[in-house]
């Protein structure tokens, strides 16, 4: 008895959850499901985002075959002397409907062959119009131009930190990713970075960007494009990933696509940040050679051989306090006036040199050897 009894509350309660027939996860009411901004902003800029592929040529250097084990030369044959085509992948945004493909200078150095896949997977191939090593820019044209759609480009001076930032591209080959972050920070020097050999103001952002998303674009949300993906800096924790601004593409690649070539201006000079606390904790140090002046500027380090700052007579240890009457208050508000400056029309400097202030004429040149 007691077992037909509890059979029939089991077979009541499977008839009362049949007769319930809950709506699993379903929405009730007049509410329609909508998609996220981010969704919207990826929509406009989208279509326009490609994959670039490369190829080119690696040399070999020659070297004696007799140096080499004979066991190993037995197990692994002689080694091939000629050379190897190494392939290499990025990403890169329309900004023409004729073609015209920003990307990063590095996804398109030294190659030989480019391939360019469009968002619907048409391929096509490419050509570098032009490219710019010091700021990391470079313009493709593709060959097939028919149907083509540019990407809506923002304005990255309106940016503030803390904005919504998403960057697309192909990361490992992958097509049509989409990250999401903020901008973390603006105008991040890359020579803080380890990069020497560029002049940038980055945009950084803890959207993911990983290697093939190079070149791709940094989009607000609106789906305007505000910065080209150009690296990424791993550590413990989140990575970060820069962009260069996209007010400063827009002016290399209408400079690329005139000439082929930018011209940076340079005075030759390494530069250091001072200010006063900086300069009275060495000037209190007993084994301090010099003595330095207790104020903000930009302290000359070293002067560059037959350089124009060499020229004009700037000499290690001057503090350089102005430019054109503007005042200097560290290295990057020099070099960004010299960056807007034009070749051979002087930029006049106000310096102080032991303890008196000097002015000084000096003309910007082309910085040598950049392409």
């Amino acid at each position: 008895m007691r077992l037909s009894g509890y059979f029939a509350f089991f077979t009541a309660f499977i008839f009362f959850i049949a007769w319930v027939n809950p709506s699993y996860g379903e929405l009730t009411g007049d509410k329609e499901y909508s998609h996220s901004f981010v969704a919207d902003a990826v929509q406009h800029v989208a279509p326009s985002v490609v994959r670039i592929d490369t190829e080119r040529t690696i040399e070999h250097e020659a070297y004696d075959p007799t140096l080499i084990d004979p066991l190993l030369r037995d197990l692994l044959g002689e080694p091939s002397l000629g050379p190897e085509r190494e392939r290499g992948q990025g990403s890169g945004i329309l900004i023409d409907k004729n073609g015209l493909i920003l990307t990063n200078a590095h996804v398109v150095e030294r190659v030989d062959d480019v391939s360019v896949t469009l968002a619907n997977g048409d391929k096509t191939n490419g050509s570098v119009i032009g490219k710019d090593l010091v700021t990391d820019l470079a313009l493709v044209r593709v060959e097939d131009s028919q149907a083509l759609e540019a990407a809506p480009l923002g304005d990255s001076e309106k940016l503030k930190v803390g904005d919504w930032a998403i960057a697309l591209g192909t990361p490992y080959g992958l097509e049509r990713t989409v990250t999401l972050g903020i901008v973390s920070s603006l105008h991040r020097n890359i020579n803080s970075l380890g990069f020497s050999d560029k002049r940038l103001d980055l945009i950084q952002t803890d959207a993911a960007i990983n290697p093939g998303n190079s070149g791709g674009p940094l989009v607000n949300y609106l789906g305007e494009v505000i910065g080209i993906n150009t690296l990424v800096r791993s550590g413990p924790g989140a990575g970060l990933g820069f962009a260069i601004p996209i007010n400063l593409a827009k002016r290399v690649s209408n400079q690329l696509l005139e000439t082929g070539v930018v011209i940076h201006p340079y005075l030759g000079v390494q530069l250091v940040p001072l200010n006063a606390q900086i300069a009275k904790e060495h000037n209190l140090d007993p084994n301090s050679l010099v003595q330095l002046p207790e104020r903000s500027g930009a302290l000359v380090q070293s002067i560059l051989i037959d350089s124009p700052a060499e020229k004009a007579g700037l000499r290690r240890g001057d503090l350089i306090i102005g430019v054109d009457d503007k005042d200097v208050a560290d290295p990057q508000a020099l070099l960004e006036k010299v960056e807007d400056s034009q070749i051979d029309i002087p930029l006049h400097l106000k310096l102080l040199r032991n303890d008196r202030e000097i002015k000084l004429s000096i003309k910007p040149e082309a910085l040598p050897g950049i392409n």
